[in-house]
């Protein structure tokens, strides 16, 4: 490759991921900001844990949507080769409504007993707010999935800046929507934002596609609706599971005490928002490429580990700056309700997350790889074997340790789904991706407890914060001789 077009190749892979990146940072901040004029005007009450049991459930369809987007990409891309980019996306898109309209239509006859299954033992006002909010926020969901079909087809033809836009502008008017609406609506005007967003992430690449004509070609055969659903239901499986694994953290928190559901959503809010942007972005971006130059054992654990490089380094900081200063934190976004006590248990909260955001950021570069490598057969049982594991762990550490210990029970059934899919790859690649994580996750994980926990022994816990960023990017680019600057290498000419 001529030394221009390795540069062209390079610009585009920063590009796409630069794009992507900050479109999931739009959308996570966002959501963090709806989260804080939640807390400001709604505080922390059986309302808010009926309502958010009931954005459980949309997460967990929301989920599905995005991994869809790993999930369908490579056929997509072999699609495009082939002349019928087209008519698979149309296909898949009358697939998807044939799903959506009866499952929308039963949820919203059937909403009240649904509003009493997800919130369980809190009180029947929390039971009433779920059910009205699943009304809206089951459809809004769908609409993420016509949205991650769109951004697919787009990305089979490498083109990422036009999904990035909707993703990104959408979080934005739909936290605009929710704050004219929270007065007069109530609670459920954030359902109603998330409606507006989905309507916009939809609209964006949608319109594109349709101008550039994108959606035209010959269709398929048989449009094979039950086919194309199996692939949904099986590429869904596993992050299913993953929100299942959460939605029993919510069940186990609400036995806790009034709050604890509410609580335990903003610090896995709080977790998601640090691992999303980078994460998610290099699942993304890396589909179509790896798909057309392929993926062998070796190749797809140095990819793994590549990529936790670029997401987990900034975990490690953020661990540090919140174990230090989380209660000042959570108090100020969130509010005087999540003040004192309240505020400081928040806080410590998302530094228990850290085991999950490090089995997340495995099980979201890792998923991919599954798809390129034609190993979907052992996505289910990955997902049952991990979602039950989540039960006696959930339990047991509950029992033991509170919501810390749910805290750290979902990052352990989520690294049993991580390992399991690395496996799924291949055994050589689990092999080369565990130890590199493991080593990785020990190098950083020193790396913050030397910069913040050092430096909290002389100063201030704010001044402890704010120095020991800068003291944990040194020692963090000190360490790049063992694979930061190998996978910054790697990760720019990934196109």
């Amino acid at each position: 490759m001529s030394r221009a077009r390795r540069l062209l190749t390079t610009r585009s892979a920063l590009r796409s991921g630069l794009v992507t990146g900050l479109a999931q940072a739009a959308l996570s901040l966002a959501a963090a900001g709806a989260g804080a004029l939640l807390a400001h005007k709604f505080g922390r009450t059986a309302k808010t844990d009926g309502f958010l049991a009931a954005y459980a459930v949309y997460t967990l369809l929301v989920l599905a949507a995005q991994a869809f987007r790993l999930v369908v990409v490579p056929d997509l891309t072999r699609a495009a080769a082939e002349g019928r980019l087209g008519g698979e996306s149309r296909a898949y898109g009358i697939a998807f409504l044939v799903l959506a309209v009866p499952v929308c239509v039963l949820v919203a006859v059937l909403s009240h007993p649904l509003g009493e299954l997800i919130t369980g033992s809190l009180p029947p006002s929390s039971a009433r707010i779920a059910g009205r909010a699943l009304v809206i926020l089951v459809p809004a969901a769908f609409g993420q999935l016509l949205a991650a079909l769109g951004a697919s087809v787009l990305a089979a033809q490498d083109s990422y800046a036009v999904a990035a836009l909707g993703f990104g502008s959408s979080g934005l008017v739909g936290l605009a929507v929710f704050a004219a609406l929270a007065g007069p609506v109530g609670i459920v005007a954030l359902a109603w934002g998330l409606a507006v967003n989905a309507t916009v992430a939809t609209a964006v690449p949608l319109f594109v596609l349709l101008r550039r004509r994108g959606l035209r070609g010959p269709g398929p055969a048989s449009i094979e609706i039950g086919l194309r659903l199996r692939r949904l239901g099986q590429g869904a499986a596993v992050p299913l599971a993953l929100q299942g694994c959460y939605l029993l953290a919510l069940r186990l928190a609400a036995h806790v005490g009034v709050g604890s559901v509410t609580s335990f959503t903003y610090a896995y809010l709080a977790a998601s928002t640090l691992v999303g942007a980078t994460g998610f972005a290099l699942g993304v971006i890396s589909s179509a490429p790896l798909t057309r130059r392929g993926v062998d054992a070796e190749s797809a654990g140095r990819h793994v580990v590549h990529a936790a490089w670029v997401s987990l380094t900034f975990v490690g900081a953020a661990a540090g700056v919140f174990a230090l200063v989380g209660g000042r934190i959570v108090h100020v976004v969130l509010g005087n309700q999540y003040g004192g006590r309240v505020g400081h248990d928040l806080g410590l909260l998302v530094v228990y997350l850290s085991p999950w955001m490090i089995a997340w950021v495995g099980f979201v570069v890792t998923y991919p790889l599954v798809f390129v490598a034609a190993r979907q057969r052992y996505l289910v049982p990955v997902a049952v074997v991990g979602l039950l594991s989540m039960i006696p762990l959930g339990l047991g550490l509950r029992a033991v340790w509170g919501l810390p210990g749910i805290a750290v029970a979902i990052g352990l059934a989520t690294l049993v789904i991580a390992c399991g899919l690395m496996a799924a790859v291949d055994r050589r690649t689990l092999t080369i991706a565990m130890f590199g994580v493991a080593r990785l996750s020990l190098a950083l994980g020193a790396a913050s407890a030397l910069a913040f926990g050092a430096l909290s022994l002389a100063l201030s816990p704010p001044a402890a914060a704010v120095v020991g960023i800068g003291v944990y990017g040194l020692i963090v680019l000190s360490l790049r001789s063992l694979g930061l600057r190998e996978a910054w290498t790697y990760i720019r000419g990934l196109h």
